[in-house]
């Protein structure tokens, strides 16, 4: 049976989802894209939690769906993330392959100082 996109991504998801679980001393860092914006959450699952959250919604860029809308989103939740003191989280690309969009803002985010 063959896939549709959204479904391969969804069982991609679910497969890191197992491997992955953010803890209050390393939360996880999830990334979601849609064919307009960008969005990044920092998550503590053990509480089952939203810490932060950064997305291109209310941003004044132009193409709010590029490479360089999710550099500035990861320098967002990056600046966020150093005034709520959290500097470790794991990185979870939501079933997202790790390239394009996805790979310029985990290296922006470990860049602008997030270690993962």
């Amino acid at each position: 049976m063959k896939y549709s996109k959204q479904e391969s991504r969804k069982r991609r998801h679910f497969r890191v989802r197992n491997k992955i679980v953010g803890t209050s001393t390393r939360p996880r860092l999830n990334v979601f894209k849609s064919n307009t914006n960008f969005y990044a959450q920092i998550i503590d699952d053990s509480k089952g939690i939203t810490l932060l959250s950064a997305s291109t919604l209310k941003m004044p860029i132009k193409n709010k769906s590029n490479i360089a809308a999710a550099e500035v989103v990861a320098a967002e939740i990056v600046a966020k993330a150093k005034t709520a003191k959290i500097s470790e989280v794991v990185f979870d690309r939501g079933g997202y392959l790790y390239h394009g969009k996805v790979k310029a803002f985990a290296e922006a985010a470990r860049k602008a100082g997030l270690v993962f």
